[in-house]
């Protein structure tokens, strides 16, 4: 049972109760129920009817939501501070903080995940150091929105086309946590749709301008009844960059929905479309990144180097409860991905193919006293690569970007994975509770070589080792509103289809699976009458067969296992909620991450980097900042971001320094007659203009006697601004 404070215009209080999703508002002598998420009534406007009288109504949750808040990306739900694990909670009002061009942004102020921002389109992210040697792309971690996979069998991911518009609410749990979801050595990032938040039909529409030609337009219909709630957006982004070469639009459809056919069952559906024109303006070295920033680099300017691609997701996905303790979900997806990459030394044309199901069974039960809950499932995947290089003849044709020469590699790659997970939840009583869980991974490939002009055919089939990932967590409550905790968990990636591939297009057979292991403890408790909530975790992840990217030309890498990683780490996470005087409430927050990455053993080309900081993560990463809420609808968000030095290369010879970042965001509400309500917003990031490289390229190294190119340069300040209508029918 959560419970949630609560202001009423004319000044008297009462209580929100949530059980099961429901919440029971009392006012005066006024009972009404009412349907939200944990997270949905941040700031929210309410009127209160009956025949009798009329209040609005503005609720404003208590820090002891958060920490009551029931995951749902556990495989059997239970409230975060009941949970063994590190688990950052996205909300509403985290992605209400910031501007809305990329996702990436509000994740990256997650304790313990760092995200290379490269352009709109180049981000990669890494959740303790793990994935952050990864060159251009997000792998390592696992993603899904509402239990659909948007990341491939092998763990790499693109946030970058989920539009925040459509997203209520995301769940990152942190570290290797395979007993649940599989190849996922970093962790894994789950995003849940946002609903229509009232009964009946809505529209909206949302537009965004902004620096360096920033332009977005949102709209969207939603419709909520008893049985029913589906949501529609359109959504267009458009940037001129603030780099050369630094063009980008992309456009996307989204469908989710819900429909109740019964007590007994729930049918969900999930369908988005993206297309994506980005070109791209690469990396730079130093002396272009502290003289000349907005430039691009030379080769790529030249080829006019960019990526485009159409890509689509398909779900669907049913619950069905036998009984008030027995329930399974079933989903089935469907992906594909169509892409076109010119770069300077080729041109890269993909096509991929995916489908797969998920089901799992929980059923609770009371085994000799003790309140058990049990889940077992499994997922399957299916994946079908088709990749094929071109020479890039852009040199011989200046001033027309990239052209296509001959064929320089064709292959196809047809991956299975199968995933089958088992969990045990034990009750011992009210204060001590066991988890464990166990995952047995299988992945296996066949490669078709169908570039017939080399003299090598290395067509055949293809295995990884199979994997078992146990996992053991336990909470210990010491008060009512004050846990501690202590796990245990095995995690494994596997290669990705880039790495099994040389830039020859051969294949790289040598190759195993990532894997590590993790040790956490950590607290989480609610202080100050429930008005501050902390988390403390502190972590040491041990990784094996470290997957490394060795750059054999320019822009040109190939995969290989070398060495161990030790990555020990501390982590801290406040929220503290207060009214500064009547209608106004304040939340400040910090969210902390100090780590002590680095080899334990690993020798590259008779080098021995053990003991050497692991380059591409920040020594330590804190962001700050404050929400202020008021009663007639003015809302102002600052947050303040540092990030540590950061290592170059694995023989640390040199380090991306510091920098520090203010962002700063205003918005206000407004009820109009008729039925119409509006909000305008505008805000500055980078306040102070600080130069600062937000994404770099380890082990850089440079060719021809150029100065290796490391640094993809952040934006200099830069403003928006926009305006919302939203109209109930």
């Amino acid at each position: 049972m959560a419970s949630v404070a609560i202001k009423v215009a004319d000044a008297t209080t009462g209580t929100v109760s949530a059980e099961d999703g429901k919440f029971s508002l009392v006012v005066s002598r006024l009972p009404v129920r009412l349907e939200f998420s944990a997270l949905g009534f941040v700031n929210k406007e309410l009127t209160v009817r009956n025949a009798a009288e009329e209040l609005t109504v503005y609720l404003f949750p208590e820090a002891e939501a958060l920490s009551e808040i029931v995951l749902r990306s556990t495989i059997i739900p239970n409230e975060l501070r009941q949970t063994p694990a590190a688990v950052s909670i996205i909300s509403e009002t985290d992605f209400e903080r910031f501007d809305e061009t990329n996702i990436v942004k509000v994740i990256n102020t997650a304790p313990g995940v760092y995200v290379h921002q490269g352009a709109l389109n180049t981000n990669k992210l890494s959740i303790r150091g793990i994935g952050a040697r990864s060159q251009y792309s997000t792998n390592r971690v696992k993603a899904y929105f509402e239990e659909i996979p948007i990341s491939t069998a092998e763990g790499e991911t693109t946030l970058d086309d989920i539009d925040q518009s459509m997203i209520e609410r995301a769940e990152i749990i942190k570290g290797p946590n395979s007993s649940v979801y599989g190849a996922g050595l970093g962790g894994v990032i789950n995003l849940y749709a946002a609903d229509a938040d009232e009964d009946g039909t809505q529209a909206s529409t949302r537009h965004t301008f902004g620096s360096f030609g920033l332009m977005k337009n949102t709209v969207k219909a939603a419709h909520a009844s008893g049985s029913t709630n589906l949501v529609a957006a359109y959504n267009h982004l458009e940037s001129d960059g603030f780099r050369e070469n630094g063009d980008y639009e992309r456009d996307s459809f989204t469908v989710h929905g819900r429909v109740s056919g019964s007590d007994n069952g729930t049918l969900s559906v999930l369908a988005q479309f993206t297309r994506l024109m980005a070109y791209i303006p690469s990396s730079l070295n130093r002396e272009t990144l502290e003289h000349d920033p907005s430039s691009a680099a030379y080769t790529w300017g030249a080829a006019q180097g960019y990526e485009s691609y159409d890509k689509g997701l398909f779900g669907l996905s049913y619950r069905h409860n036998f009984s008030d303790n027995f329930y399974n979900t079933t989903s089935i997806f469907m992906n594909f991905r169509d892409a076109y990459e010119p770069r300077p030394f080729d041109i890269l044309k993909e096509e991929q193919v995916a489908t797969g199901a998920r089901t799992k069974f929980n059923f609770g039960i009371d085994l000799a006293g003790i309140e058990t809950e049990f889940s077992v499932g499994s997922e399957i995947y299916r994946e079908w690569y088709d990749t094929a290089t071109f020479e890039n003849l852009y040199e011989d044709f200046p001033g027309e970007g990239s052209v296509a020469g001959n064929s320089l590699s064709n292959n196809n790659q047809d991956r299975n994975y199968y995933n089958f997970f088992a969990q045990w939840n034990f009750a011992f009583s009210e204060a001590f509770q066991l988890e464990t869980g166990v995952n047995l991974n299988t992945t296996k490939y066949k490669l078709t070589d169908l570039f017939n002009r080399d003299e090598v055919d290395q067509s055949g089939d293809y295995r990884f080792e199979t994997i078992l990932s146990p996992r053991m967590g336990a909470v210990y409550n010491v008060s009512e509103n004050k846990s501690v905790y202590a796990s245990i968990s095995h995690g494994f990636s596997t290669p990705t289809v880039a790495e099994t591939l040389t830039p020859e297009g051969q294949i790289n057979t040598d190759l195993e699976p990532e894997t590590g292991i993790n040790y956490e403890v950590g607290f989480k408790g609610n202080w100050l009458n429930n008005q501050l909530y902390t988390e403390v975790a502190l972590f040491s992840i041990q990784v094996e067969n470290l997957l490394v990217a060795e750059r054999v030309g320019q822009d040109q890498y190939i995969g290989r296992n070398a060495g161990k990683t030790d990555h020990n780490g501390i982590e801290f996470l406040l929220n503290y909620n207060f009214d500064l005087t009547r209608g106004i409430q304040a939340r400040p927050y910090v969210n902390a991450a100090f780590n002590f990455f680095e080899f334990d053993e690993f020798t590259d080309d008779g080098i021995d980097y053990s003991g050497n900081k692991l380059p591409g993560v920040p020594e330590r990463s804190i962001t700050a900042g404050f929400d202020i809420f008021t009663d007639p609808g003015f809302n102002f968000h600052a947050v303040f971001q540092h990030q540590g030095e950061m290592p170059l290369d694995d023989a640390n010879s040199g380090f991306n320094d510091n920098y520090n970042l203010l962002n700063l965001k205003a918005s206000y509400n407004l009820n109009l007659p008729g039925g119409f309500e509006t909000q305008f917003f505008g805000g500055v990031n980078n306040i102070f203009d600080e130069a600062y490289a937000a994404s770099i390229i380890p082990n850089s190294v440079g060719f021809g006697g150029s100065a290796p190119r490391y640094y993809y340069p952040g934006n200099p300040r830069n403003y928006f601004g926009g305006v919302q209508l939203k109209y109930l029918f």
